[in-house]
């Protein structure tokens, strides 16, 4: 690898100049501009080349240059490049909602596509708001959600997500879902074992809503399988059908957001893990644009929405909905995952590259835990094994860590939430089309990077 500059910040322009400019400065170094990528592999400007390890934003299941949902949009951009879903339809959309809600099964049979995640999450709380309105509910406006978690950077998402670093810019603007604590399977209340600190999560659920008043409740949404809030987080196998019936006790909606989730846990849904704990909506995204397209999906009954076009409909829209070319931009990326058997090698090299990363654990002074599932997994950094002691949160360990991968040919991941409160770790999700060989060759250079970081914790004395 070509030497890489320390510090090295980017020249604010008079004019112009990238993305990352709006971002905290303090963060924003060492970023590389990268002008090429194959496969699983980025190249920068200076040649160096990185193994993409979080598939963009866990996203870019496919990796780079995938010739078949290139030409796909490209052939419908020959053809149809816009029209608007409230008065036209066409092909595209069609074609990739029978593909995505037969893959999800029944209960899913309706398919909204928009332009990405946040926006998905968004519709699915406004569908179901409509739904209650439409059914005389009109009592019910009140979200849970859990803390921590991630929902999207809308100002409705910002108010479902459990992240106390927002408190103090947007909690005058918007009204916050109430929040309850999440079902966390590393660090544990007192002396509760994971599956007791699931099922206390159930019960916050219920006294919630008794506390709120059921029918104030509109619905309660989590991520089955946790993201970058929680690091990959998957809880005890009894807490998805408790919560379930409890949502289904007092007539709230269960909703799934699998944004992340979906294709990359080892299945097409990670409900589909767990069929005591169906949800009634899905929103998912990454999986079915692949980096290739922004697409978003918000998955519901037909019987919900059959019977809501019957009275009000669901009114709200987007110019980019179901947009022609991301919409077959989509349908390729499903066949190709689907053909490919991409799903299968997310729960299989999923499984081989977990497995390698537990046994770094033993190897690592620094690595507290390995969690996830299928190609979505994460590592959490410690101070002490032993005792689950945090680094000084001061140090923000996980973005240092992805300096240090920089050097070692890795693209790593750093997003804090809560000031690091709940710990802090980096995920490790490649795209799906990774091989067992390059799994291993992820896990060698992130040993080496997390070696380099602990012998700089030692020589700072932040580690022993």
């Amino acid at each position: 690898m070509t030497a890489i500059a320390r510090n090295a910040r980017f020249p604010r322009p008079a004019f112009g100049g990238p993305q990352d400019l709006f971002y905290p400065r303090k963060t924003m170094v060492d970023l590389p501009t990268i002008v090429r990528g194959e496969g699983i592999h980025l190249w920068d400007d200076a040649g160096n080349r990185y193994i993409d390890v979080i598939a963009g934003a866990m996203c870019n299941n496919l990796g780079q240059g995938n010739q078949r949902v290139i030409e796909a949009a490209a052939a419908q951009a020959r053809k149809l490049t816009f029209t608007y879903v409230r008065y036209a339809r066409h092909a595209p959309n069609m074609e990739l909602a029978r593909r995505v809600t037969e893959l999800a099964g029944p209960g899913f049979e309706r398919a909204l596509f928009v332009s990405g995640g946040s926006e998905a999450n968004d519709m699915a709380v406004k569908f179901l708001r409509q739904y209650a309105v439409a059914k005389g509910e009109t009592r019910r406006t009140r979200m849970i959600s859990l803390m921590p978690s991630y929902h999207g950077n809308t100002l409705g998402t910002l108010a479902l997500s459990g992240d106390t670093d927002l408190d103090a810019t947007y909690a005058e603007m918007v009204p916050f879902s109430t929040k309850i604590p999440a079902p966390l399977t590393y660090r544990l209340s007192g002396n509760r074992t994971a599956e007791q600190q699931a099922l206390a999560t159930a019960e916050a659920l219920e006294a919630a809503i008794l506390k709120l008043g059921p029918e104030t409740v509109l619905g309660f949404i989590m991520e089955p399988v946790g993201g970058v809030a929680t690091g990959a987080n998957v809880a005890p196998d009894a807490y998805y059908g408790a919560v379930r019936r409890i949502c289904t006790r007092y007539g709230i909606r269960l909703v799934y957001d699998e944004v992340m989730s979906a294709c990359r846990s080892g299945k097409f849904l990670a409900a589909h893990y767990w069929p005591e704990g169906k949800p009634d909506i899905v929103v998912m995204a990454k999986g079915i644009g692949a980096g290739y397209a922004p697409l978003g999906a918000m998955l519901a009954p037909a019987a919900m929405v059959d019977e809501l076009a019957d009275m009000t409909g669901f009114n709200p829209s987007h110019t980019y909905n179901a947009n022609p070319i991301a919409c077959a931009a989509g349908c390729a990326v499903i066949d190709e995952t689907i053909e490919r058997d991409l799903i299968g090698n997310a729960a299989r090299t999923g499984a081989h590259l977990k497995r390698r990363l537990e046994e770094l654990k033993e190897r690592s002074p620094i690595v507290g835990d390995v969690r996830g599932i299928g190609m979505l997994c994460a590592v959490e950094l410690v101070a002490d094994q032993a005792t689950k002691a945090m680094i000084p949160p001061e140090m923000y360990i996980a973005d240092r860590l992805r300096l240090l991968g920089l050097e070692h040919g890795l693209i790593l991941y750093a997003r804090r939430q809560c000031q690091g409160r709940y710990g802090e770790w980096t995920m490790i999700c490649p795209p799906l089309i990774v091989a067992p060989a390059e799994a291993d060759e992820i896990v060698e250079r992130f040993e080496r990077t997390l070696g380099a970081l602990a012998d700089a914790l030692k020589a700072e004395g932040a580690i022993r």
